[in-house]
């Protein structure tokens, strides 16, 4: 998997990489709802760290859309396919009813009934964790296989900067300036006012240009009515869902296969561990929701934007396995920076110096990890495909990361310890990536991408 360099404005010109950033805004917010502004109510009705750890635990989900990841690719939602197309119409689906969610959980009290709150939320990540399906498709069904090792790196690197403009620099500002010091809504006011945002996005998606048809897929597919389940049920079952997943084994083989998907779990743990409790350290350290909103999410939401472009330059220049070799170092590196907050204060220099370093890695090993990802999807089995090893990654991300709250008090609240034990993490996954460095550069996929 070895882009060669390519023309930054001329790769930038093309309108088809303006509507992946945009797509990816989509699917970054929904971890507005269920991450950010639930956090930060939670903490504010005066719930332990160990509750708002697991209530993380809803974004298991995300791990296992892959399960009905094959339906996305080929149940033809009525009315809506005919105007918007597969994808798009599965996009606008899930956009409607996560508008209907956010009405649902900005009726209920935390405190009173979090079981309640805690469905809903599960309600916003499930359907946030099948519109991912139908938007990685959509993003890759957007070029040609001929395009891939150009285009790929870069439509990767804005869609990851799309993710953080809407989980941060703009979802994320605007959410936290709403419940916070200056404007002082309420976090339930909170929900129900970004159902205006979530509108917005519908409008993005609805313009978005179509994709073609690919005449492989439409050849695969089985014989039936739009709409409807094809076939007999276990004909069905066997094409839409054990096929796509047996031909991923095939083409790269049983142990390089397993090993994607092992280092898929692992790669970015330590960071998920910090990610969940990062809102949480930011205001027991003394931090404000206004300055959390200025640092974190504006300034370093934008940061990251720029970040993932230039990962995605180095990653054309120098190889996406290389570069996520280096990136996996860098994020882990970064973390250290937060145990020297966490020792020093709420010093707003530091606070910005290490969202800069952490924003530049992630940034980096987001790019790295979505080309990647991109290079091993089948053009044929493209949704289901993507969704299994995003599961498998965001099982380690999700699942495992909901107990950090209670590590965190395991350690007494020391910060520092566990900041170092994040950084540590990632070890394994760079073994792994090592182990499969030879195996990646001499494999080439049976559609001509190659490692």
């Amino acid at each position: 998997m070895q882009p060669q360099p390519v023309n930054f404005l001329k790769s930038l010109s093309d309108r088809r990489l303006l509507v992946a950033f945009l797509i990816g805004i989509s699917s970054g917010f929904p971890w507005v709802l269920h991450g950010s502004v639930l956090t930060l109510w939670m903490q504010a009705e005066g719930l332990s760290r160990s509750a708002i750890g697991y209530i993380g635990i809803v974004t298991t989900i995300y791990a296992f859309n892959w399960i009905w990841a094959p339906l996305i690719d080929q149940f033809r939602i009525p009315l809506l396919h005919r105007l918007f197309g597969q994808h798009r119409s599965w996009i606008l689906f899930c956009q409607a009813l996560l508008i209907a969610f956010m009405w649902l959980i900005s009726g209920t009290d935390p405190v009173d009934n979090l079981l309640l709150v805690g469905l809903y939320a599960l309600g916003i990540s499930s359907v946030s964790a099948t519109q991912d399906v139908a938007i990685d498709a959509y993003r890759v069904k957007l070029f040609s296989r001929e395009e891939m090792d150009e285009k790929i790196p870069w439509a990767s690197a804005l869609a990851g900067a799309g993710w953080q403009t809407g989980f941060t620099f703009l979802g994320g500002t605007l959410a936290l300036l709403l419940g916070g010091e200056t404007f002082g809504f309420s976090w339930p006011e909170v929900y129900r006012l970004l159902i205006g945002f979530m509108l917005a996005l519908m409008l993005i998606v609805a313009l978005s240009p179509s994709t073609r048809e690919d005449p492989q897929r439409q050849s695969a597919e089985p014989s039936g009515r739009a709409g409807g389940m094809p076939g007999r049920p276990a004909r069905w079952l066997h094409a839409t869902v054990v096929v796509p997943f047996a031909e991923f084994f095939q083409r790269c083989g049983l142990q390089l296969a397993a090993g994607i998907l092992l280092f898929l779990f692992s790669f970015r743990l330590g960071e998920a561990m910090l990610g969940r409790m990062s809102l949480v350290f930011y205001v027991e350290l003394g931090f404000s929701n206004d300055e959390i909103a200025l640092y974190r999410n504006l300034l370093g939401g934008g940061a990251t934007i720029v970040f993932s472009l230039i990962g995605a330059f180095i990653n054309t220049r120098f190889g996406i396995i290389r570069g996520m070799l280096v990136g996996g170092i860098a994020m882990a590196s970064s973390n250290l920076l937060y145990a020297v907050m966490a020792q020093t204060g709420p010093e707003p220099w530091l606070f910005v110096l290490t969202l800069i370093v952490d924003n530049f890695t992630t940034a980096f090993a987001t790019v790295c990890a979505i080309s990647f990802i991109s290079y091993f999807a089948s053009r044929t089995y493209t949704g289901t495909q993507f969704a299994l090893m995003t599961s498998i990654s965001n099982f380690g991300r999700t699942t495992l990361a909901a107990g950090s709250g209670a590590i965190v008090d395991g350690l007494g609240g020391n910060w520092a310890l566990f900041f170092v034990m994040t950084a540590l993490m990632v070890i394994p996954a760079l073994l792994i990536l090592l182990w499969m460095s030879r195996m990646l550069e001499n494999h080439k996929t049976g559609e001509g991408a190659s490692a």
